[in-house]
């Protein structure tokens, strides 16, 4: 039989893992931080099991508290479902929401976004986490996901916004064209030092280039002269002048604007992945969810999709 038991401490130990320390759960729950620590260790001690490596900085989950935690959030939206049913959100977003964002992009331009939201929303308790690998809304429990690229066919149990698709350049620092001469073809590229995207199996990310006929796409693996696993760290081996490199426009509008960089071979540029808004179809009649994605699908499609970089305003990809 179930027991009201097993409901005790799913917030406190939701909110530190959330959090990562005592003393932040204990300020959102408004509790004492040995009533926090008591509280989870009540919970480790009728789940037989440890739920957190504790060090002098934070909390990190266990294995164990992993898969604990997957199934403490999905319980709590459960309950958060009901309580829509029943009318108790009254439409203002509030309570717990898990966000997962690329990288740089979602650093550069959907993060201060979400903060504004957040400062309108005082109820909301949003979760952000970053990372270019992929993740699955359904499986690892986040609510919305900001992705460059897209499945070829979407899951029912996701639904999505297309948001843009960015738009690839080639660009290096002027000293460095200056030192080694502005490209003219593709083919002069093989006579170039390049910065490259390095993959984490070691491997260096191809580069594609427009083809000679509509839609055609040529993809040429590079030997560059530094790889970087970063969106950033490549734009700051291009501005040390250390090559050319292709890069998103969202990435490198400011430099080019500004001169620290300067667009090569316009000619070649090419309409990259699409870039989507994703989230949890089960979820989206929560008020939380539906109006964070309206929030963001406006903003981020407002800026304009694949402007070119020396056109009027700096494109954001």
């Amino acid at each position: 039989m179930f027991s009201s038991e097993r409901l005790k401490g799913i917030d406190v130990f939701v909110s530190v893992a959330d959090l990562g320390s005592f003393t932040a759960a204990a300020e959102r729950l408004h509790l004492s931080i040995s009533a926090v620590s008591k509280s989870i260790a009540r919970l480790e001690a009728r789940l037989g099991a440890r739920l957190f490596n504790r060090t002098t900085r934070r909390m990190a989950l266990t294995e164990a508290g992993q898969t604990f935690y997957r199934t403490c959030t999905a319980v709590l939206c459960d309950l958060e479902q009901v309580e829509l049913a029943l009318g108790a959100e009254q439409g203002e977003p509030h309570g717990h929401l898990r966000i997962d964002l690329p990288a740089s992009y979602g650093r550069l331009h959907v993060l201060p976004l979400i903060l504004d939201f957040v400062k309108q929303h005082p109820r909301l308790l949003p979760h952000v986490s970053f990372s270019d690998r992929f993740v699955d809304p359904v499986q690892d429990g986040i609510d919305i996901v900001v992705r460059i690229g897209g499945a070829d066919a979407w899951p029912a149990a996701l639904a999505h916004r297309y948001i843009g698709a960015q738009r690839m350049i080639f660009c290096a620092a002027p000293a460095y064209l200056a030192r080694q001469g502005v490209p003219q073809s593709a083919d002069d590229l093989d006579h170039h030092h390049c910065v490259g995207y390095g993959q984490n199996d070691g491997l260096v990310g191809p580069w594609y280039f427009k083809g000679r006929q509509p839609g055609e796409m040529e993809r040429r693996i590079m030997h560059p002269h530094i790889a970087v696993g970063d969106g950033e760290g490549e734009v700051m081996a291009a501005l040390a002048g250390l090559g050319i490199a292709q890069l998103p426009t969202w990435l490198v509008a400011t430099h080019v604007a500004s001169g620290a960089l300067v667009e090569v071979l316009p000619d070649l540029a090419t309409d990259g992945q699409p870039m989507n808004l994703v989230w949890l179809r089960s979820r989206e009649s929560l008020p939380k969810v539906s109006v964070l994605v309206d929030y963001l699908g406006e903003r981020l499609t407002s800026v304009g999709v694949n402007r070119p970089v020396g056109a009027g305003l700096p494109a954001s990809f």
